[in-house]
C-alpha cells in the first residue's frame, strides 16, 4: 500500500485512502442491498480507474426524486459491468460496508505514514484534529511533516472524542488511572460544543452537527462567561426531581429533526460538561487532566460540570460511586489526571466502572420466534468487533426484550438482511445493542473461545455506529482467565 500510495497522483490518492479504509467517499448512496446482489456481467474491458469509480459515485449520490431508485440501480450496473470479477467483488464490498481486506483505517494510517516519510504519531494526531483522514493523508504526500504541522484544533471543526475502557471494580480502576478523578457517568449522549462569539457548534461523538435541534442548549453555552472556547460533555434529558430519564427519551429528543419549541418545553436537555479543550486562542489537549480540570472550572458553574471527586482514594470513590447509583446514573469514570485528551483514542487514562457489565455488540443474525414471539425476529447473534474489521460472535440472547423492541428489531433487520439459513435471518453488521451480562466463559462453541453468561439485552445504542462497538480484546480482558 505504501508503494500505491507514493505512485497515486494527488485525486487518485484520496480516493484510495478511503476505499482502502473501508468507506466511499459519497455518504448518501442510496444503493440497497439488493441492488449489490444483482447479478453483473463483466464486458472484459478491464480500464475502469479509481477516478471514473469516484465519478459515477457521485452522480448516483446526487440523484433524487421520483424514479430515483431506478436510475441509481442502472447507473450502478453500468459502472459494474465495466469491472472485472474481483473488482466488482471489491465495489460491492465497499458499498455495502462489508470490505474485509484486514487493510482499514489502522493498516492504511501506517502505510501512508510510510510512503510519505512521516511520524505515525504526527499523521494519527493530525487525522484525529482534522477527523479526516483522507485529506491529511493527502497532505502528508504532498508536503510531509511540515503539512501536518499545520493541523491544529479549531473551534468549528470537532474532533473525534476520546473514549474509556471498562473496568470491573473501582479497585481496578484506580489502580490502572492513579492519581484520578471520579466523576458521575452519565447515561447521556455525548456531545461537544464549540462557540466562536454568538455562533454555537455542537457535535454528536460520530461528528454530526446538531444545534439546530437543540436550542435551549446553545443558548446555555452563550451564557458563558467567554467567547471562544470547545468542551466535552453529555447532554441528558432530567425528570422534575434532577433524576435522569430513560435513555431512549435523550436519544429521541436529540434525534428529533422537527420544530424542537414544544419538545425543549416538554423534554429539555441538559447539557453536563467534564473537559475543556480549547480556550480564547490557546490549545489544550496536550495539557494534564488536572490543569484542565482547573481551567473550566473559570468558565463552568457548578450546574453545568460533572460532579467529580479529585485525588480519591477507594473509601471516597466508593461513597462517590454509590451516590451516583442512588441518583440514578450509570456509575463513575475515573480519569487519570496526570494524562492528556486523547481525541480519538480508548486507552487507560478514562475507565469506566459500572455495578453491572455491560457492552455494546453488533447484531450479526437473528432466529424467527416461536410461542409468543411466533413472527418476530427474537434471539440474537451478538458480536464483538476484531482488528480486522470484522466481527467475533459471543452468543445469543433473547432476554430483556419488550414488545416494543421485537416489533422495531424485526422491521430494522429484514431491512438488513443479506441471506437466510434455516430459521436465522443473516444481516448487515450495522445495529448496535447493550447487553448486560454475568460474566465471560470459555466457550469451544463460538470461533473466539468465549462466550458471554446470561447475556440480556439493555436497548439498541442508535447514538452508536458498528465501528464504535466493543472489541474481542475488550471480551478478553473481562474473562477471568
Amino acid at each position: 500500500m505504501a508503494t500505491l500510495f507514493r505512485e497515486a497522483g494527488a485525486t487518485e490518492v484520496r480516493i484510495a485512502v478511503s476505499y482502502l479504509a473501508g468507506e466511499p467517499r459519497q455518504k448518501r448512496l442510496g444503493i440497497s442491498w439488493s441492488d449489490l446482489t444483482q447479478s453483473w456481467e463483466p464486458t472484459g474491458n478491464a480500464t475502469l480507474t479509481l477516478t471514473q469509480v469516484d465519478a459515477a459515485l457521485a452522480e448516483i449520490e446526487r440523484i433524487a426524486g421520483a424514479g430515483s431508485a431506478r436510475e441509481r440501480r442502472e447507473k450502478l450496473g453500468r459502472l459494474l459491468v465495466q469491472a472485472t470479477t474481483l473488482e466488482q467483488r471489491f465495489l460491492k464490498q465497499l458499498l455495502s460496508g462489508e470490505l474485509r481486506q484486514a487493510a482499514l483505517q489502522g493498516v492504511v494510517t501506517e502505510a501512508v505514514a510510510e510512503a510519505a516519510a512521516v511520524s505515525i504519531v504526527s499523521l494519527r494526531r493530525a487525522a484525529m484534529l482534522a477527523g479526516d483522514l483522507v485529506e491529511v493523508s493527502a497532505v502528508a504526500l504532498s508536503e510531509g511533516e511540515s503539512g501536518l504541522a499545520r493541523f491544529r484544533l479549531q473551534v468549528g471543526t470537532p474532533v473525534l472524542p476520546m473514549l474509556a475502557k471498562s473496568a470491573s471494580s473501582l479497585d481496578a480502576a484506580l489502580e490502572r488511572a492513579a492519581p484520578a478523578a471520579v466523576e458521575w457517568k452519565l447515561d447521556g449522549v455525548r456531545a461537544q460544543v464549540h462557540r466562536d462569539g454568538d455562533t454555537v457548534g455542537v457535535f454528536t461523538r460520530t461528528l454530526e452537527p446538531i444545534g439546530e435541534r437543540i436550542p435551549e442548549v446553545v443558548e446555555a453555552v452563550r451564557h458563558l462567561p467567554a467567547d471562544n472556547f470547545i468542551l466535552d460533555g453529555e447532554l441528558i434529558a432530567l425528570r422534575d426531581d434532577g433524576r435522569p430519564r430513560p435513555f431512549q427519551e435523550t436519544s429521541a429528543r436529540v434525534a428529533y429533526r422537527g420544530d424542537p419549541a414544544s419538545l425543549r418545553t416538554t423534554v429539555p436537555l441538559t447539557p453536563f460538561f467534564f473537559d475543556i479543550l480549547y480556550l480564547e486562542g490557546e490549545d489544550l489537549i496536550d495539557l494534564p487532566a488536572r490543569d484542565r480540570i482547573h481551567i473550566s472550572a473559570t468558565l463552568l458553574p457548578v450546574g453545568v460540570t460533572v460532579p467529580r471527586l479529585l485525588d480519591a482514594d477507594l473509601d471516597a470513590a466508593t461513597e462517590f460511586l454509590r451516590d451516583a447509583l442512588v441518583r440514578g446514573h450509570e456509575g463513575v469514570m475515573v480519569k487519570a489526571l496526570d494524562a492528556p485528551y486523547q481525541a480519538g483514542r480508548r486507552g487507560d487514562g478514562w475507565v469506566k466502572v459500572k455495578p453491572r457489565h455491560t457492552l455494546d455488540l453488533v447484531v450479526l443474525a437473528a432466529e424467527w420466534g416461536h410461542g409468543r414471539r411466533q413472527g418476530w425476529l427474537s434471539n440474537l447473534h451478538l458480536g464483538a468487533r476484531d482488528d480486522t474489521g470484522g466481527f467475533v460472535m459471543l452468543g445469543k440472547t433473547f432476554k430483556g426484550l419488550t414488545d416494543e423492541m421485537l416489533r422495531w428489531q424485526t422491521q430494522a433487520l429484514l431491512e438488513l438482511e443479506v441471506g437466510r439459513e434455516g430459521i436465522t435471518v443473516k444481516v448487515l453488521p450495522r445495529l448496535v445493542v447493550e447487553v448486560a451480562f454475568d460474566g465471560v466463559q470459555t466457550s469451544p462453541r463460538y470461533p473466539g473461545g468465549l462466550a458471554l453468561r446470561f447475556a440480556r439485552v439493555l436497548r439498541y445504542r442508535d447514538d452508536k455506529s458498528w465501528a464504535e462497538a466493543d472489541t474481542i480484546e475488550t471480551v478478553r480482558q473481562l474473562h477471568p482467565g
